[in-house]
């Protein structure tokens, strides 16, 4: 990770010719760093604790690495320094889906250019995707560039903000990244959602967050960029599911030291079981990956994903089926695969079975119970 960390600064640096500020600090910070400095509303879903992960009233563990800006924006104010970038590494903390892009601590690396001067404007943002992509993911001066594209989006502390997408498909010559617009035929196979993978996201600094942290913005610009470092890992090394990046097989983890191409150590299969549950009206697929993570500890990288193949709430189930799962009004019976594969061996049945057993027991709200493995007492006998 720290590697392609100093790709992307050296060929920032190598670019621009001006002083790089690497700032680390702890995870905990207040929730005005991590929300309303952001200009993030007060009412955003963002904050809600289905999706952070709050230490107290007023702090929480950081959801993005712009959370350390803000402080970093007041003290650049303290001592001004003309041009600067600012990079911030560290871990985030998320509740989020389970698949092979998702985990709920990644790695992320925050970039802000802050100037004093000449405004910054988007053509210098479009010229820092490019830097950044090609430090980030090639391989040698002479290898080929990387494939990518520029989506509009929106965040509260930028304007003019871009999300950045990279071909899933490797280096390929000759080839320019385009966006195709947001209404237009994603037909082709290049436009397929596979066929790309998001890598961070980009923006205009909000002159009121340089006001408001002591920087005139009629005097100073900047440019802000958040990339997800566990995904440019896997582009620059190969890899298709980001378990890999944690994996404790000694085969594996050898080979997560540098940036050379992966070699698979084996295909194991893939064991699914599908679970027929109970929950929370308001449940979301985020809240219930979040749930699984917890219960399964240190099992849980055998998770390969969890998806949600249908839903249906109380109230349209057969008078059969609500007697069944022992669901009440205002609940919502889902239907969730789960995919289990580990990275290193094969599965057991009864093993897949006791990890469905755990999952089930954490994540369904019904009154009726039906077991893989074993019966609960009261529960109903155990399913098929």
């Amino acid at each position: 990770m720290q590697h392609l960390v100093d790709g992307v600064l050296s060929a920032l640096q190598e670019a621009w010719q001006i002083p790089v500020r690497v700032h680390r600090a702890s995870p905990i910070v207040s929730l005005a760093d991590n929300y309303d400095r952001l200009h993030y509303p007060p009412d955003g879903a963002a904050r809600d604790a289905r999706y952070t992960r709050y230490v107290c009233d007023t702090a929480v563990l950081r959801t993005q690495m712009s959370a350390m800006i803000p402080g970093l924006l007041r003290a650049l104010a303290a001592e001004p320094v003309d041009d600067i970038l600012l990079a911030c590494p560290g871990l985030v903390y998320r509740r989020d889906c389970i698949d092979r892009m998702h985990t709920g601590e990644p790695h992320q690396l925050d970039l802000w250019r802050i100037r004093r001067g000449p405004p910054l404007v988007e053509a210098d943002l479009r010229e820092m995707i490019d830097r950044v992509v090609q430090g980030a993911l090639a391989e040698g001066p002479q290898s080929a560039r990387r494939t990518y594209r520029a989506l509009a989006t929106s965040h509260p502390y930028t304007e003019g903000g871009l999300q950045i997408d990279v071909s899933a498909h490797g280096p390929e010559e000759g080839r320019q990244g385009k966006a195709p617009s947001r209404g237009s035929s994603r037909g082709s196979s290049d436009d397929a959602p596979e066929a790309w993978v998001e890598i961070g996201e980009c923006g205009l600094a909000l002159p009121a967050l340089l006001a408001e942290s002591g920087l005139d913005p009629a005097a100073w610009s900047g440019l802000a960029m958040g990339l997800g470092l566990d995904r440019l890992v896997m582009l620059r090394k190969g890899l298709d599911d980001i378990r890999t990046l944690r994996a404790t097989d000694p085969r594996i983890a050898a080979q997560m030291l540098d940036l050379s191409p992966y070699h698979a150590v084996s295909a194991m299969p893939p064991v699914h079981r599908d679970l027929s549950l109970v929950v929370e009206g308001d449940d979301t697929l985020e809240e219930l990956g979040d749930r699984v993570r917890g219960a399964l500890g240190t099992r849980a990288e055998v998770v390969e994903a969890v998806s949600l193949l249908s839903e249906t709430p109380c109230h349209a189930l057969p008078e059969a089926a609500r007697a069944r799962l022992g669901i009440r009004q205002g609940q919502r019976n889902v239907l969730l695969r789960v995919t289990l594969r580990a990275l290193d061996r094969t599965l057991t049945h009864p093993e897949c079975n006791a990890l469905r057993d755990t999952i089930y027991a954490a994540l369904h709200r019904g009154t009726v119970w039906h077991w893989a493995s074993h019966a609960a007492p009261g529960a109903a006998a155990p399913a098929g």
